[in-house]
This record gives C-alpha cells, structure tokens and sequence, in this order.
C-alpha cells in the first residue's frame, strides 16, 4: 500500500498527576505538546474511581488554561449508573464533548495482586453498557479500547472480537488500541476488525519507552508482547538514559512509518505525561507546530 498523504491527526494521553512536582511535569508537557493541535487529549481515571476528583481537576484546567479539547476517561469501576450519569451531565456542562469509556480495573487486593472483576450491582456492568447509558445522558463522542494481542480475561480472540463490536454498536466513535510492538499484529488485527463489520477506526496506541523495566510492568498487565529484539535493543542502557531516549525515539519512528505505509493516520500516544519523545515522534511523522497553526 502506498504511503498515506492524508493529513496526520494525534492525540494524547495524561495522568492526573500526585505530587506538585508531577503537575510541574504535567503541564509542560501539555503546553510543549498542545502546538501540535491534537484531535483531543484524554485523562485517566484510576482503578476504583481512586482519582476522580483529580482527574477531574485536570480537565477543568486543561478546559481553561488551553484551547484543547480534553476527554476525560470512565469507567464501570466503583460507582453505580446514576453516579456515572452525574458525572458526565456536569462534564457535559462544563464543555466536555469526548470521553473514553472502559469497563476498567478492580483495585487491587492488599496483597497487591488484581481482584477478579465483579460489575457494580446498581452499575453500568460493561463498556458496552458505559457506553449506551452515556450516549442517553447526551451525545458525545467516544472512544473505547481495543486489543490487537486479546484482552487478558477475554475467553478467546472472537469473544474480545465480538466485545469490541458491542461497544462500537453501542454507539463509540473509534477504537484506541492497546500498545503493541509488532506492526503486522496490529495489521491483521485491523483487517479482523473489517471483516467483523467494525466500520470505524482502529487507531493505534504507540507508548513511547521512558524505561524497559516500567514498559515491561505494563505489558505483564496488559497481556502485550514485548518482542525479543526490544529486549536486545534496551540490553545494558539501565544506566545510560541518553542511549535509551535515542534507542526508544527510533524505534517508535520506525513502528509509526510502517504504519503510516499502511494507510494508518491517526495515532494516539502513552505520554505518560513526558513530551520530549512524543514530540519527536510527532515531528518525524510530519505533525508539526507550524503545520498545526496553519
């Protein structure tokens, strides 16, 4: 296929941040970031409800200290429909017109081990169902999370296939995919999803890697793969993070070209509230402040 010559759209992913320092971190990032006008920027949420208050802080900032369009993460997690339908209708009234809905994660246990998922007894028990009961409070517009490598609790490929197909149906503008490594996965992932009559994006989640060890916490809980030669490229840098900015930078240059050969334009990016890698990536696929501004 040859390379796309549609304009390129991004988005960005934040956490609300704990400490003053991480809000410092936060809010360069967002404002290094936001020259490159992306299509929306999302906030997470935590397992259990654990940062609603933050969370919505952030977007209330980002809301009137930017021009962005911000688009705060739900989920299912800890709160019943009522509770949820409250929280989008002030959303709404702030000026809020994106979500990303998700079933979400339980808390974990004590321990520190995650909890079998159990759906609020007077909640919303599914993204599919987050996402209906939110078109009825009004209509935004939603993004929900798809998975190239299956859902870790999903019984088999076709269920998280079918699951995906739910939420689209239940009215989801688009599909945010959950990271991945290996290009040709996410390609016929993209081409199940055409044949199960999944008509709208599936846009890829590329996370930059700040640090292997973190990156591979993540892929555990995620059920990503982490492919043999990324092991070797981040081999013996633990001490050497100007060697790993240059090694992660080229090889998310690399993942976002074979996708842009693919026809893919539009990416939506794990910032993990740092800009540099994100805005170098942004550049090398041709999203720039001065194109943004014109």
């Amino acid at each position: 296929m040859n390379e796309s010559h549609a304009v390129t759209q991004v988005s960005f992913e934040f956490f609300p941040p704990k400490t003053e320092e991480m809000e410092k971190t936060l809010w360069a990032s967002i404002e290094r970031l936001s020259v490159l006008s992306p299509r929306f920027v999302s906030v997470t949420y935590g397992a259990d409800g654990s940062t609603r208050e933050r969370t919505h802080a952030a977007v209330a900032r980002i809301l009137k200290d930017t021009s962005l369009t911000a688009a705060p993460h739900l989920t299912c997690v800890g709160a019943s429909k009522s509770e949820i339908d409250e929280i989008a209708r002030d959303y709404w009234d702030m000026g809020v017109r994106y979500l990303v809905a998700l079933r979400g994660d339980p808390p974990k246990a004590p321990a520190g081990n995650a909890q079998q998922y159990t759906p609020h007894r007077d909640g919303y028990a599914y993204a599919s169902d987050l996402v209906a009961g939110l078109k009825k409070v009004a209509d935004f517009d939603i993004s929900v999370a798809a998975y190239p490598e299956v859902h870790p609790e999903a019984r088999n490929a076709r269920a998280d296939l079918d699951n995906l197909k739910r939420k689209i149906d239940a009215g989801a503008s688009r599909a945010i995919t959950q990271f991945f490594f290996d290009v040709d996965r996410y390609l016929r992932f993209r081409d199940c999803c055409a044949q199960a009559q999944i008509e709208t994006a599936i846009v890829p989640g590329i996370l930059p890697i700040t640090r292997f060890p973190q990156l591979q916490r993540f892929a555990e809980q995620c059920g990503a793969t982490v492919p043999g030669w990324l092991h070797e490229r981040f081999q013996g840098l633990d001490d050497d993070p100007d060697t790993r900015r240059l090694i992660a930078a080229s090889v998310a240059i690399e993942q976002v070209r074979l996708l842009k050969k693919e026809g893919i334009d539009e990416f939506h990016f794990y910032t993990l509230n740092r800009s540099e890698l994100t805005y170098a990536i942004c550049h090398a696929l041709g999203v720039r402040a001065e194109q943004a501004a014109a």
